[in-house]
């Protein structure tokens, strides 16, 4: 992280909030466990990705453990605009995290909508919708501590069955000072039913800030789609990029050029194999047979999966 770190004091950090006022729907690459890691974010900007965010980090382990940090968190100069995604469910925690990314980062998002069961229980996640008054509090905090006023400060949270409740709740954050609030339409309880389009909608039409649309979008026309049914100012996409990484830029499903840079881009980044080999999964899922999955996916070695991608497919 270190090494990384030093390039990017290099960097000039830029205004997330640039992106929202372009006219344009933002493509935002979702905070993901495991995968939405500095290599990963690399290849997306590649493919007309707008804004990448960090996978969630503890906060408290963040401030607490340099050794968190380094495992956590890596980034480069070509990483912006970048937003780190924190749990968190003490403001001065988080401020105390927030000001520990702030040179090498261009905001901070808010979990919470995680609705992960050990979350919930430490606090954290999903919970916090139903803490509005907390989650005012950590953003004041952020907002008086960090000096910088191009620092976004950012949530992200799932509906209430009573979607009153989650206007209220986006009401208060924005009047807090919230830059940006992602919603994923669904509540806590719903895992794989049908995405709340019409309640991200009436989100949308109750504030000022932008509003990102998050949930089931697989391809760039659900991204528009989205866009139509919501009047939403940006779009995330988490198992959708995981499946297709050039999604934003118009592919239906993951071209070779793209296998191609992962391969050169995880090599570089020095990407530890379950992680190289499990994007390669996700992106060749649409692409293989499944006599060709059995055989590529128990594949155990870098250069056994090299070897494989240069016989089939010349990558």
């Amino acid at each position: 992280m270190i090494g990384d770190i030093v390039e990017t004091k290099l960097c000039q950090p830029k205004d997330p909030m640039d992106l929202f006022h372009s006219g344009q729907v933002v493509k935002i690459c979702a905070p993901m466990v495991r995968y939405s890691k500095l290599a990963f974010r690399t290849l997306v900007r590649k493919y007309s990705c707008d804004l990448c965010y960090t996978p969630m980090i503890v906060a408290a382990d963040f401030v607490r453990s340099a050794k968190a940090r380094d495992s956590e968190f890596t980034t480069n100069k070509g990483d912006h605009p970048l937003i780190v995604q924190f749990a968190a469910k003490e403001a001065q925690v988080l401020c105390d995290a927030a000001r520990i990314i702030c040179p090498f980062a261009d905001g901070i998002d808010l979990n919470c909508g995680c609705p992960q069961r050990w979350a919930m229980a430490e606090g954290y996640g999903a919970c916090l919708i139903n803490k509005p008054e907390l989650i005012q509090d950590m953003v004041r905090h952020v907002r008086n501590q960090i000096d910088n006023p191009r620092f976004s400060v950012s949530i992200k949270i799932r509906i209430h069955e009573d979607l009153k409740r989650t206007v209220d709740l986006c009401q208060k954050a924005e009047a807090t000072g919230v830059s940006w609030i992602t919603v994923h339409g669904r509540s806590v309880e719903e895992r794989h039913q049908p995405v709340h389009y019409d309640a991200i909608k009436i989100i949308k039409q109750s504030l000022s800030i932008p509003i990102v649309a998050n949930g089931d979008i697989k391809t760039l026309k659900d991204a528009e789609n989205v866009h139509h049914l919501t009047g939403a100012d940006g779009v995330m996409v988490a198992r959708g990029l995981l499946a297709n990484p050039a999604m934003f830029a118009g592919y239906e499903e993951t071209p070779l050029k793209c296998i191609q840079d992962w391969v050169d881009i995880a090599l570089e980044h020095g990407t530890p194999f379950t992680c190289f080999h499990h994007h390669l999964m996700y992106m060749m899922e649409r692409i293989t047979s499944k006599q060709e999955k059995k055989v590529f996916n128990v594949l155990s070695s870098t250069s056994a999966v090299l070897d494989y991608l240069n016989d089939r497919y010349g990558v």
